[in-house]
């Protein structure tokens, strides 16, 4: 009997010791979970006072004038940004205007009147920062950009070309630009 009552006892002491155990595994595991929403969410506070420091930048420049660009069919004519969508990368083509225009006002040789053309090419997670980096005198519509799939692309990587291209047009969304998007030629 009293044999039957010690193993009674040490079976009672291991079960409390089980539920002890699981219980502090429970604690750890809920802080972790804490610690990490709290890391999240500081990220995202972060995330948005980024964007909303990138929406500021871009706020000196005027909204669109749709007039503007309305009957221009050829990517060549296009005047403002203008992103062809890669499957790795964006090109970014840029229209700058010379702010420091020639003596003689029509451009030389050297120095032409007209805007020089730049082309960058860029990661997608660089996007929003290239595009808060241009001057103002690369809008000459307003805000907007035009977005097309690259010409020529591998037919392969359609799947995620287009991917891409709604990952950039959530970005310029984001920034307050509005989208042009060019079909593929």
């Amino acid at each position: 009997m009293h044999a039957v009552r010690v193993r009674g006892l040490v079976a009672m002491g291991l079960l409390l010791l089980v539920a002890l155990t699981a219980c502090h595994k429970e604690e750890q595991a809920v802080e972790g979970v804490a610690q990490k929403a709290a890391n999240a969410e500081r990220q995202a506070q972060a995330t948005a006072t980024l964007r909303d420091q990138q929406r500021a930048e871009l706020s000196r420049i005027p909204l669109p004038t749709k007039s503007l660009y309305i009957d221009i069919r050829e990517p060549s004519a296009w005047s403002n940004p203008f992103l062809s969508i890669e499957a790795d990368t964006f090109d970014l083509r840029v229209n700058l205007v010379d702010t420091n225009p020639s003596p003689v006002g029509e451009g030389t040789m050297l120095r032409p009147a007209a805007a020089r053309r730049q082309e960058l090419q860029l990661r997608p997670a660089d996007l929003a920062a290239a595009i808060v980096a241009l001057p103002p005198t690369a809008w000459r519509y307003g805000r907007v950009i035009a977005v097309a799939e690259a010409p020529g692309a591998n037919p392969k990587d359609r799947a995620k070309i287009r991917r891409n291209v709604e990952s950039a047009i959530q970005q310029l969304n984001d920034l307050g630009i509005l989208i042009e998007e060019w079909p593929t030629r």
